[in-house]
């Protein structure tokens, strides 16, 4: 038996419980994953709170890192010993060891901690597909970067730096806004005080962004439109502060022939090459130090709930990693 964090009800971070679990043999096609570090996101919230629903009871947790200890009869390119990570699009990372199936692992290359493979695996595939895939960000570029002191917002504005890209950023508060300049931004908003649209239009002289990424929702949708240069593309790949409000294409026109996306990591590595292709990417990005994973909090896995309440709270920065 293994520990594992579970939920039978949505609800608030109380409704996590720590409960002793048989992973049992891997399948045909699985890898057993003992878990050395547990990547926290924010996902994991609107899985919790029944915003993405499922069925119940579940686990939590989309990304993880560790060793293989056991493979299925099916599976080749992998072997007992391997360091490898995930992002999987079924939650269940939040125990000690757990099956996964080989074809959704990649093998975490030299110079690559535990922590830092768990770190990126959701959070830096989504940087990822965001800047080269989504919008492919190009030099001279300027860009606005909402939750920049954030996991994935942190590993946003230092690739977006090194692809030449002029960043601003958004944050709650001054202490992360120091974070952010020091990760690639130029520029930095805090969400609350400074009227985003007003000074982005100054920042740019009157032009506007490139792109937005915006994964607050709802809270910040209708300023990010606004942000928005000639043919901009909206981003909105999150919902921290709520689902965004609906939206007529008309607002789209009025506001200058803009595009509007609502994309997800896993359309994006549905396939074994996309997968590879993109954790070659990353893992070549963060090898030459174009982006550096800031590990900010460390949680005994025990502790899932705590580290739930400081998400929500606002008082996480950077990525947080949960330990078996």
């Amino acid at each position: 038996m293994v520990k594992a964090i579970r939920f039978h009800e949505y609800g608030g971070p109380e409704v996590l419980r720590v409960e002793d679990l048989d992973p049992g043999r891997p399948q045909p096609a699985e890898a057993q994953v003992r878990h050395t570090a547990i990547g926290l996101n924010y996902i994991d919230v609107y899985d919790r709170t029944g915003l993405y629903a499922g069925e119940l009871p579940s686990g939590l947790g989309r990304e993880a890192a560790g060793v293989i200890t056991a493979l299925g009869r099916k599976v080749r390119g992998f072997k007992v010993g391997d360091r490898v990570a995930y992002v999987h699009s079924r939650p269940g990372a939040y125990c000690e060891v757990r099956n996964v199936p080989a074809e959704r692992l990649v093998k975490v290359p030299r110079g690559i901690s535990d922590e830092e493979a768990a770190a990126l695996m959701l959070k830096g595939l989504t940087a990822h597909f965001l800047l080269r895939r989504t919008h492919r960000v190009a030099r001279g570029d300027t860009i606005l970067v909402h939750a920049a002191a954030g996991g994935v917002g942190l590993l946003l504005c230092q690739w977006a730096k090194a692809l030449g890209a002029k960043v601003i950023g958004v944050v709650g508060s001054d202490a992360k806004a120091e974070l952010a300049r020091r990760n690639g931004c130029k520029h930095v908003l805090i969400l609350g005080r400074d009227p985003l649209a007003t000074e982005v239009r100054k920042l740019t002289k009157g032009e506007g962004v490139a792109v937005v990424y915006d994964s607050v929702g709802k809270e910040t949708f209708t300023d990010s439109l606004d942000c928005l240069r000639p043919l901009g593309m909206m981003v909105t790949y999150g919902n921290a502060s709520g689902p965004p409000p609906a939206v007529s294409p008309l607002e789209l026109s009025r506001r200058g022939s803009l595009f509007l996306t609502r994309p997800t990591l896993f359309d994006y590595i549905a396939t074994r090459q996309a997968l590879d292709a993109a954790a070659r990417e990353l893992f070549a990005a963060v090898k030459r130090r174009a982006v550096r994973v800031r590990i900010g909090q460390r949680y005994a896995l025990t502790d899932a709930a705590e580290a739930h309440r400081d998400l929500e709270g606002r008082r996480t920065t950077g990525s947080t990693v949960l330990v078996p």
